[in-house]
């Protein structure tokens, strides 16, 4: 009889579920997944060049949300956090990242709130929290841990840099971030499992939680990948990209999720064709639909915060794969364009395909009243409005 029914759940995930297309074992163990916004932050002086081109004249200052990820396996109840956003006293960071606050570079809104409050504040104990995951060693993903328990474990990339100051005057992290401390790097040299041509390691061992292998924004990055029910995905990105404009409009992804036919009209006059073309745009009309090319790029100036922009690149477009997929929903950890209409703790992620929510949010970053809006200079803009 069990055999029976496992032949029944392949048989059924076979006929209705496209994730086995990318070689994604079929499983019923699943994952819960809740976010918390830990802090929204202004990115000033033309800073988010370093992150993503082209930067509109007008648009040289940008707000991003720094998210967390509260993972928990149903099975097991284990609790796991996929990054911890930054932390509440950001003067304590390794001074040459603290200089980035106190020279007013990075522009945090109300702080003084981190996610070791929100948990607590939501009724979660820290000792519940099993392991922490960063999915790669910047200072917005990797709050205070000194704050959790000795019992929770760190998981990290195996080419993350654990240098700490002051051992190392130039170093980002500090020794409170690893003291008394088990820390686990992933050996993803090792994995046997590839997604997307992703390496992946499947974190429970039952098809419920991998963790995915994207490097190029930093030495040691990685992405996760959550079953949150037996055909449906959390993709967590990380900082695969950092908006929206970076992985879409692309062929595979207009064809599945064509774009509302009022943001498509309304994009002909608000998407600058100063900046932005494709094949059947005319001079002040865009055409959002002829363009196969992202309408963003990864900045590769030679002070960007990416480390190897090609290697990212490459990361970026097996990620995009799944968010072409309609049993994917991809979230990556400062995406502005869905501030507004995610669902946050203690509300859960995991109901979005049943929601459809992937239809109703994928193309908020090209409506000129979404705050991820980067696509006609400020001034032009005024004009279009007046």
């Amino acid at each position: 009889m069990r055999f029976l029914s496992i032949l029944a759940l392949i048989f059924v995930s076979e006929a209705d579920a496209s994730y086995l297309d990318f070689g994604i074992p079929p499983s019923n163990a699943t994952v819960d997944i809740r976010v918390f916004n830990v802090v929204n932050a202004t990115l000033v002086n033309q800073l988010h060049a370093s992150i993503i081109e082209p930067v509109l004249p007008g648009r040289e200052a940008i707000t991003f949300p720094f998210l967390a990820f509260l993972v928990e396996h149903k099975v097991s109840q284990k609790r796991l956090m996929f990054d911890l956003g930054v932390r509440s006293d950001p003067l304590n960071f390794a001074p040459n990242i603290a200089a980035l606050f106190t020279d007013g570079i990075i522009q945090v809104e109300s702080p003084g709130r981190d996610i070791i409050e929100l948990l607590q504040d939501g009724g979660i104990a820290l000792s519940s929290i099993s392991a922490v995951i960063w999915s790669h060693a910047h200072f917005d993903h990797i709050g205070d841990i000194s704050k959790f328990p000795n019992t929770t474990g760190l998981v990290i990339g195996s080419e993350t840099d654990t240098d700490t100051y002051p051992q190392f005057p130039d170093a980002s992290l500090v020794e409170s971030d690893f003291a008394g401390r088990e820390v686990t790097k992933l050996n993803f040299a090792a994995a046997n499992l590839s997604f997307s041509g992703l390496k992946a390691i499947d974190y429970f061992g039952d098809g419920s939680f991998y963790l995915l292998n994207t490097p190029g924004h930093l030495p040691g990055h990685l992405s996760a990948l959550a079953r949150v029910t037996p055909t449906s995905f959390v993709s967590l990105g990380g900082d695969t990209f950092h908006h929206a404009g970076e992985a879409r409009p692309r062929p595979d992804f207009q064809k599945m999720y064509p774009c509302p036919a009022h943001l498509l009209e309304e994009t002909k006059s608000s998407i600058s064709t100063s900046y932005f073309w494709s094949p059947k745009s005319r001079d002040g009309a865009f055409d959002l639909r002829s363009r196969a090319q992202q309408l963003l790029a990864i900045s590769d100036l030679p002070d960007s915060f990416t480390a190897d922009a090609v290697q990212a690149q490459v990361s970026l477009e097996k990620l995009a794969t799944f968010d072409s997929d309609e049993d994917f929903f991809v979230v990556v950890s400062h995406d502005i364009s869905l501030r507004e209409s995610i669902p946050y703790f203690p509300a859960s992620l995991s109901g979005w395909k049943t929601d459809k929510l992937k239809e109703r949010v994928v193309w908020n970053f090209v409506n000129k009243a979404n705050p991820a809006f980067l696509f006609s200079p400020i001034n032009e803009t005024q004009s279009l409005q007046e």
